[in-house]
């Protein structure tokens, strides 16, 4: 695989988006897991929010059938779930050619990681070649909503911020120089978002999935295999 891309795909039918939207101050990330089948199992890892109401959306899912909770750090707690529907039964009516996506998804396109958001999912992974890339993006742009962040072969130079955009960098930085992270805290939520001249619940976001981040690269690297 020779392209890497991060993108963010708008579509409300993806997996587990229902969840993300019922539990907003809960950042999740989700593995698929392509070999059983036609409802490949999800690998949850939610990290924030309630546990009890991330789990009760869990419930409610109609995309969701049973699930279990499979490790905890902290507050962070990662979960299998056997699909409610296969693909073609949850993105058949939104996709125009779904047998494409399965194509690219399982030979020519690489998913590295699914952040899932309220109104769809961003993604980072690999593609073959250029045209693969291609074919992929426009599947998305004439079914829903894509916006391409970045786009590099392989051997081009990573960004500065160990896997941070440059949003969440920044707002890192403003509320740690602020103090939002001391103890007692100097400055508010509401103050940093005004600092960076955007939405109390925005800033929330990036601090979020900033964190994430940090968590995935650092501690959840330690937690033990899991159960096959």
């Amino acid at each position: 695989m020779g392209l890497f891309a991060e993108f963010e795909i708008r579509c409300d039918a993806l997996p587990l988006v229902g969840v993300a939207a019922a539990v907003p101050d809960a950042s999740l990330t989700l593995e698929l897991q392509f070999n059983h089948g036609d409802r490949p199992l999800f690998l949850v890892t939610a990290t924030g929010g309630s546990p009890a109401a991330f789990e009760s959306a869990l419930d409610d899912a109609f995309d969701v059938g049973e699930w279990f909770r499979i490790g905890r750090a902290g507050d962070t707690r990662r979960y299998q779930a056997i699909p409610a529907l296969s693909l073609e039964e949850q993105l058949g009516d939104r996709l125009d050619d779904l047998a494409d996506l399965e194509a690219l998804a399982t030979a020519e396109a690489i998913v590295e990681r699914i952040e899932v958001e309220t109104d769809g999912w961003r993604q980072t992974g690999w593609f073959a070649d250029r045209a693969a890339f291609d074919e992929f993006a426009t599947l998305w742009r004439r079914n829903a909503g894509f916006e391409l962040h970045r786009l590099a072969r392989d051997g081009d130079p990573e960004p500065p911020g160990d896997g941070l955009t440059d949003r969440q960098h920044e707002a890192l930085r403003t509320a740690y120089e602020l103090g939002y992270f001391e103890i007692p805290r100097r400055t508010s939520l509401r103050e940093v978002a005004e600092e960076l001249g955007v939405s109390a619940s925005s800033t929330s976001e990036r601090l979020r999935r900033a964190q994430t981040e940090i968590i995935e690269k650092t501690v959840a690297t330690t937690w033990p295999p899991l159960p096959e």
